[in-house]
C-alpha cells in the first residue's frame, strides 16, 4: 500500500494499485467469512474437471454464488454432487482477483435433509423405471441348488460371517467373496465392478463362475446406504446375467438396487436362506419319497401277481389250445399226396407246350432272321466307318495346310519380336544415359559442397593445423609440453617441429629441432 501524498491531487486519499486493492479485499472477505454454512441448490454441475477439481454454483430463488471443491476434498465426500440437488455446504468465502469474483471453497458437503435425498431417490427411481430396469419380465429365477455362490460385501463386517454361517448350516457350498467398500466415496463403483466381474467369469475357468450372486450390507442410515442408490450399481444389477439377490440393510430399508435385483431379501441372513435349501430337510424329504416309492412298488407287485393269477385262471387248457391246430395239420397231411400228383401233371403239360414250339423249321427261320439283322448292322457299321475316315482325312488336310503356313507365321512373329527388342534396347540405352547424367550432376554438386566445407580451403587463406604425435589436431597451447614433436599442416603440405617453453625458440635449437623432426618426403621445412 502506498501512502505518498501527491501535491497535485485535490484530496489527500491514499492511492492503491489494483493488486493491492484486490489483495486487501481478499483478506477482508476471508477474515470475515472464514467458516460459513450455505444452503442452496447445485447449478451448472458437470462433474469433476480434468484436473480433479469441481466447479459449479449454489443458488436460491434470488442469488447465486460460485463454488469450488478441490481435488483432495472431492475424493473424501460421502456422496457425489448432482445437478439440482439441495445441499448444505461448509467452507470459507474467498475472492479471485483475476476476475473480481468471489466464491466459496467447500470443505464438506451434505444433503439438505432426508427429504431432499428421498426426492432424489424418487426421481432416479422414476427415470430408471421408465427405461425398464425394474420390469418384472427381466427378473430371473434362482437356481434350486447352486454349486457356487458369489457374495459382494465388505470382508470385515458381520454380514459376511452371518452369510457363511447360515450357508454352512443349511447346505454347505462353495462361496466366493468379492471384497468391496459398502459405504463412502467410490463404494458404488466397487460394487458395480464386482457384479460385472462375476458376470465376466467364464464357465470352466480357473475361478468358478457363481450360479447366484448376493449383494449384502448391514443396516444404517439413508446416507450410509446411499451407495446402493447409485445409478451405476442399479444398472449393473439389472444387466447381471447371473441371478442376483439384494440384501441391503434391514427389512424396512429400501434402496434402488432392491428394485433392479431378481429378488430382495429382508436381511443378509435371509438372502443366504433364499440362496440354498436346507440339506437336512432335503434328506428327510428324499427318505420319505424313497419309503413311499418302496411301498408303492410293493403294492404294485402284489396287484400284478393277483392280475396274473386271474388271467391264468381264465386261460384254456393245453389240449383245448392244440386241438384246432392238430386237426388242420391232419387235413393238410391227408391232401399232400394228391397235391403232389396234380402238380406233376401240370408241370408235364407245360413242358409239352414248350416242346411243341421247338421244331427244326422254326429254328431255321429264327437263324435266317438273325443273320439278316446281323448283315444290316454290318452294312451300317461299314458306312459309319467310311464317314469317320472321310472326316479324319479332312482334318488331316486342314492340319497340313496349317503346318505349311506355319514357317511364314513364325518368320513374321520373329521379325516383329526382333524389331520390338531393338526398340526396347534403344529406350533402355537412352534411359541409362539419362540416369548416368543425373548421377554425375548430383555427384559434382555434392563434391562442390564437400570442397566448400573442407578445412583445406581455410588452409589456403594462410591458416595451419597443428597435430600432435598421434596425428590428432591440437586446439590449445596448454595441451602441449616442451620438447613435444608436432606436425604443422599447410595448404601445400606438412612440416615437423619441436615445441619449446614459449615465445621464440632458443638459439642453437634450430638444428636439433630440425634434426628431430625431419619432414616427410616432398614437404618443406619450418627452418
Amino acid at each position: 500500500m502506498s501512502n505518498v501524498f501527491d501535491g497535485d491531487s485535490p484530496t489527500n486519499l491514499a492511492e492503491y494499485s489494483v493488486s493491492e486493492l484486490s489483495g486487501s479485499i481478499k483478506r477482508t472477505v476471508e477474515t470475515a467469512f472464514d467458516q460459513v454454512r450455505v444452503r442452496g441448490e447445485i447449478s451448472g454441475y458437470r462433474g469433476p474437471h480434468s484436473s480433479g477439481h469441481a466447479y459449479f454454483s449454489l443458488k436460491d430463488d434470488r442469488a447465486r454464488i460460485d463454488a469450488v471443491i478441490w481435488k483432495g476434498t472431492f475424493s473424501r465426500l460421502k456422496f457425489r454432487p448432482e445437478e439440482g440437488m439441495e445441499v448444505i455446504a461448509t467452507g470459507k468465502v474467498t475472492t479471485f482477483p483475476g476476475s473480481s469474483k468471489y466464491q466459496i471453497v467447500i470443505e464438506t458437503l451434505e444433503p439438505a435433509g432426508a427429504g431432499a435425498l428421498m426426492a432424489l431417490i424418487e426421481e432416479r427411481k422414476r427415470r430408471l423405471g421408465a427405461e425398464g430396469l425394474f420390469d418384472p419380465s427381466r427378473k430371473k429365477r434362482l437356481p434350486f441348488m447352486p454349486k457356487v455362490i458369489g457374495v459382494v460385501t465388505s470382508p470385515t463386517g458381520a454380514v459376511i460371517r452371518d452369510i457363511l454361517h447360515r450357508i454352512s448350516d443349511r447346505f454347505p457350498v462353495h462361496v466366493i467373496v468379492w471384497p468391496v467398500k459398502v459405504q463412502g466415496e467410490g463404494s458404488g463403483e466397487e460394487v458395480a465392478n464386482a457384479i460385472n466381474g462375476f458376470n465376466a467369469l467364464e464357465h470352466g475357468g480357473e475361478i468358478l463362475r457363481p450360479d447366484v450372486l448376493i449383494v449384502a450390507r448391514g443396516g444404517g442410515s439413508l446416507e450410509d446406504l446411499w451407495s446402493f442408490n447409485d445409478e451405476i450399481v442399479v444398472r449393473a444389477a439389472a444387466d447381471s446375467r447371473i441371478p442376483l439377490i439384494s440384501a441391503v440393510g434391514h427389512e424396512t430399508d429400501w434402496t434402488l438396487i432392491d428394485y433392479a435385483a431378481d429378488i430382495r431379501a429382508p436381511t443378509p441372513t435371509g438372502a443366504a436362506e433364499m440362496a440354498v435349501p436346507v440339506k437336512a430337510e432335503l434328506e428327510a424329504q428324499i427318505a420319505g419319497l424313497a419309503a413311499r416309492l418302496q411301498g408303492c412298488m410293493s403294492r404294485q407287485m402284489d396287484q400284478r401277481r393277483q392280475s396274473v393269477r386271474a388271467l391264468m385262471r381264465a386261460l384254456p387248457s393245453l389240449d383245448q389250445l392244440l386241438a384246432l391246430p392238430r386237426r388242420r395239420f391232419d387235413e393238410a397231411a391227408a391232401g399232400l399226396g394228391r397235391g403232389l400228383e396234380l402238380n406233376t401233371i401240370n408241370k408235364r403239360r407245360g413242358f409239352e407246350r414248350v416242346a411243341s414250339h421247338l421244331r427244326p423249321d422254326v429254328l431255321s427261320n429264327r437263324i435266317t432272321e438273325r443273320r439278316q439283322r446281323l448283315s444290316e448292322r454290318m452294312a451300317r457299321a461299314e458306312r459309319r466307318v467310311e464317314r469317320m475316315l472321310d472326316q479324319s482325312k479332312s482334318r488331316i488336310e486342314r492340319a497340313e495346310a496349317i503346318l505349311a503356313s506355319l514357317p511364314a507365321r513364325l518368320k513374321t512373329q520373329t521379325e516383329r519380336g526382333r524389331e520390338r527388342l531393338g526398340n526396347l534396347s534403344r529406350h533402355a540405352d537412352t534411359a541409362i544415359r539419362h540416369q548416368l547424367s543425373r548421377a554425375r550432376a548430383e555427384l559434382s554438386a555434392q563434391d562442390r559442397v564437400l570442397q566448400s566445407l573442407s578445412y583445406k580451403n581455410v588452409l589456403k587463406r594462410g591458416y595451419a593445423v597443428i597435430r600432435d604425435e598421434d596425428n590428432k589436431p591440437v586446439s590449445q597451447a596448454a595441451a602441449l609440453s616442451a620438447g613435444t614433436g608436432i606436425a604443422i599442416e599447410f595448404a601445400d603440405g606438412r612440416v615437423g617441429a619441436m615445441t619449446t617453453e614459449g615465445g621464440v625458440p632458443p638459439a642453437g635449437s634450430k638444428k636439433r629441432v630440425a634434426k628431430a623432426a625431419e619432414p616427410p618426403p616432398k614437404q618443406g621445412s619450418l627452418f
